[in-house]
């Protein structure tokens, strides 16, 4: 599977990724808004596994990408998905994360993010696309406004609610994505 954007190859992930997403997931700052389960050098193993079974499934249900630099082909910069298997027909949950050396720069989560809408409710139908973060996490409030999806807070579990944080849940549905393509605002 991949989906190319003007600066992006959005890839199933292979062998030759794992270095570089453990190094970006095991560093600090991506651990910022995760709970302990996730803070650990196994849990970004376990998760390349995970989006190479995904990959493998059939009929697929989940789409985990690699991002990849268009003129570095060897450069993984983060992953990203849609994620259908856990969420009512029609929807899918939208995950993104970057390496931090690429926080804030260039609008790249947007047009990745972007990239993965026009499969999702091109390519697969979807109706809706959702995505949820803590409140705290001023980078991707930013890029959901950008975005142009709806955001609603919503009560958080124990591990946020217990650091003083909400949690944000945000939404996309087909129709919203259509009045913002007929206003040119989704390009990739």
């Amino acid at each position: 599977m991949e989906l190319v954007t003007r600066r992006f190859i959005l890839r199933d992930f292979g062998d030759g990724d794992t270095v570089a997403f453990e190094a970006y997931h095991n560093d600090p700052r991506s651990q910022e808004f995760y709970g302990a389960e996730q803070a650990n050098p196994e849990h970004a193993r376990e998760l390349i596994d995970l989006f190479k079974a995904w990959a493998a499934e059939q009929p697929r249900l989940n789409y985990q990408l690699a991002i990849i630099l268009r003129d570095a082909p060897q450069v993984l910069i983060g992953c990203c998905g849609l994620r259908c298997a856990n969420a009512e027909a029609g929807t899918a949950e939208l995950g993104i994360e970057l390496a931090p050396e690429y926080w804030g720069r260039y609008a790249y989560a947007l047009e990745v993010m972007q990239a993965l809408a026009v499969f999702g409710f091109n390519s697969l139908e979807l109706h809706t696309i959702y995505g949820g973060t803590v409140g705290a996490n001023s980078r991707i409030a930013r890029l959901v406004e950008a975005f142009g999806a709806t955001a609603v807070t919503r009560p958080a579990p124990d591990w946020m609610s217990n650091k003083g944080w909400t949690h944000v849940e945000w939404r996309m549905t087909r129709q919203q994505w259509i009045g913002r393509a007929r206003t040119g605002r989704t390009t990739c």
